[in-house]
C-alpha cells in the first residue's frame, strides 16, 4: 500500500471522535461520517472533513475505521442498509475498533474477504481521556501487512498496538481485557465495604489500595472519582452489562468456566434495576454498600463508618 495520507472514520461518538482527532492532529486528513449532525459539527470544529453520506465519506479511502456501540450497529452499517463494505475499495482495509462478539466480527470477515478487503479487527482499551492523550491499547488481528500499513495511524491514539494473529484473536483479548476490569470493579467494592465496617477512613483505604500492590492502573485511575463519590460515566453500568453478555456467550461457546463474570453480570442487572445503568461501571460500591447495610457516602471527606 502506499503511503497514506487520507483515512475515513465512520461513527464519532464519545471515543470515535478522540480517536480521529488524534489522526488529525497526527498529519494525517481525516473525513468524517457519523448519523448525528451535532457530531459531525463537532468534528468540523476539529479539522475532520465532515460527510453526511456514508457512500462518499470512504469514496477511494485506502483505510476506513469504523466506531460503533454494538453488534446490531456493526452488521447494520457493514452489512445491512449502511452497505459500508459494497461502497469501500477493493483491496482497501477496514479497521474495526468496537467490542463485539466473535460472531458478528466472523460475518464482517466473511463480507470483506468476499469484496476483496483487508479486514482488521481492533478494538482499544481505554476510556475517552486516554483517547484525548493518545493512550489507548489497540488489540490487532487480521492480516499482518495490512496491519503494518495501518500502524503508522494507529500509532496517532494508541501507546500501544498489539498484533495477536490472523482470525479473532483481537476479540477475544477485548472481552478478556473486560472481564478483568469487570471483576475489578467488584473486588475494589467489596474491599472497600469491608474496610469501612472496620473502621477506616474511605479516602485512606482509597489511598493504601491504590498505593499497594493492587494498584493498577484502573484502580489508580479510579481512586480520584471515588474519593470524591462521583460516578459520572467514561463506562458506564450498561455498557458493561452488555459486554458481559458478549462474555458469557463466548465463554459459553469456547467451553470456559467463567462463574466470576457470570456474579459480575448479576451485579450490573442489580445496579441497572437500582438506577445505577448510567453511572460509571465503579458503581459497583453501590451495590455492595447495600447489601451490607451501609449508608452512602454523601460528603467528600466523610472519614468512613465503623
Amino acid at each position: 500500500m502506499k503511503t497514506v495520507k487520507e483515512v475515513a472514520w465512520v461513527g464519532l461518538g464519545k471515543l470515535g471522535l478522540p480517536m480521529a482527532k488524534r489522526i488529525v492532529e497526527g498529519g494525517f486528513q481525516v473525513r468524517g461520517f457519523d448519523l448525528s449532525a451535532e457530531r459531525l459539527d463537532l468534528a468540523q470544529a476539529v479539522n475532520i472533513r465532515a460527510f453526511k453520506d456514508l457512500a462518499t465519506a470512504v469514496e477511494a479511502c485506502p483505510i476506513v475505521f469504523v466506531s460503533i456501540p454494538d453488534d446490531k450497529a456493526l452488521l447494520g452499517l457493514t452489512l445491512g442498509a449502511g452497505e459500508l463494505i459494497r461502497h469501500m475499495a477493493p483491496a482497501s482495509v477496514l479497521v474495526e475498533t468496537s467490542t463485539v462478539s466473535i460472531e458478528a466480527s466472523a460475518k464482517v470477515a466473511e463480507a470483506a474477504a468476499a469484496r476483496g478487503i483487508h479486514y482488521l479487527r481492533s478494538p482499544v482499551s481505554g476510556n475517552p481521556v486516554a483517547a484525548q492523550n493518545g493512550t489507548l491499547s489497540a488489540m490487532v488481528s487480521g492480516p499482518a501487512q495490512a496491519f503494518e500499513s495501518v500502524r503508522p495511524v494507529l500509532e496517532t491514539f494508541t501507546a500501544v498496538q498489539s498484533w495477536l494473529g490472523e482470525a479473532e484473536q483481537a476479540r477475544y483479548a477485548k472481552l478478556a481485557i473486560n472481564l478483568m476490569i469487570a471483576v475489578s470493579a467488584g473486588m475494589l467494592a467489596e474491599a472497600l465495604a469491608m474496610s469501612r465496617k472496620g473502621g477506616i477512613a474511605w479516602e485512606d483505604m482509597l489511598q493504601l489500595v491504590s498505593s499497594s500492590a493492587v494498584g493498577s492502573p484502573m484502580v489508580k485511575y479510579k481512586t480520584q472519582p471515588l474519593a470524591q463519590r462521583d460516578f459520572s460515566s467514561t463506562f458506564d453500568c450498561s455498557q458493561m452489562a452488555k459486554d458481559l453478555d458478549l462474555i458469557l456467550n463466548c465463554t459459553r461457546t469456547a467451553g470456559v468456566s467463567a462463574p466470576l463474570a457470570a456474579q459480575m453480570r448479576e451485579t450490573y442487572s442489580s445496579l441497572i434495576a437500582m438506577g445505577h445503568g448510567g453511572d460509571d461501571y465503579i458503581a459497583t460500591v453501590h451495590h455492595t454498600e447495600t447489601l451490607s447495610g451501609l449508608p452512602a457516602i454523601e460528603a467528600t471527606h466523610d472519614r468512613g463508618d465503623k
